[in-house]
């Protein structure tokens, strides 16, 4: 008897079974991700910003006042950013942000949020908060802790989950 078909294969219109459970899983992964996005998208409406930026913001405000080096903002960022270089230029000329480069190596150059930065980030956390909210609403929190636990598996399993440094 064919399996019924699954709440992602009606969203997608998809009339052919998935080539396995492992597909399925991660069209469902890609497809959530995406949603998730749009939610999140929708709390930076009209800053001008997008989530990447917005990402800089956020890890420069818990940095600190030592600030980190431009590296280092690119590995804890939530999506790898290939182009941290130009994202860090643009905060800087908005005046969120400013950079300096270090007197031991001159090569680094530390990234610190300015106050129109973290101005920035008090006006638009809370209508972020409130996107993170109302999808987290969807799920209890046993199934949010659940949902919690089977991502970082997969993340822990992936080899390519944390880049560190700069590719080769």
């Amino acid at each position: 008897m064919p399996r019924k078909k699954s709440q992602l294969q009606q969203e997608l219109q998809q009339h052919r079974p998935f080539v396995s459970s492992a597909h399925e899983l991660t069209v469902g992964l890609l497809r959530t991700a995406a949603v998730v996005r749009r939610e999140l998208d929708s709390g930076l409406e009209g800053s001008g910003l997008s989530s990447a930026q917005y990402n800089v913001l956020r890890i420069l405000r818990g940095a600190g006042a030592d600030g980190l080096p431009t590296l280092e903002v690119r590995t804890r960022m939530i999506d790898a950013a290939p182009g941290v270089t130009r994202l860090v230029e643009k905060l800087t000329r908005a005046g969120l942000m400013s950079r300096e480069r270090t007197t031991s190596d001159r090569r680094q150059v530390i990234c610190r949020i300015t106050p129109a930065g973290r101005a920035a980030l008090d006006r638009l956390d809370p209508r972020v908060h409130a996107a993170i909210e109302s999808l987290g609403a969807k799920l209890s929190v046993a199934e949010q802790e659940s949902a919690i636990e089977l991502l970082d598996a997969l993340r822990r399993e992936a080899p390519n989950a944390r880049r560190r440094g700069p590719r080769r």
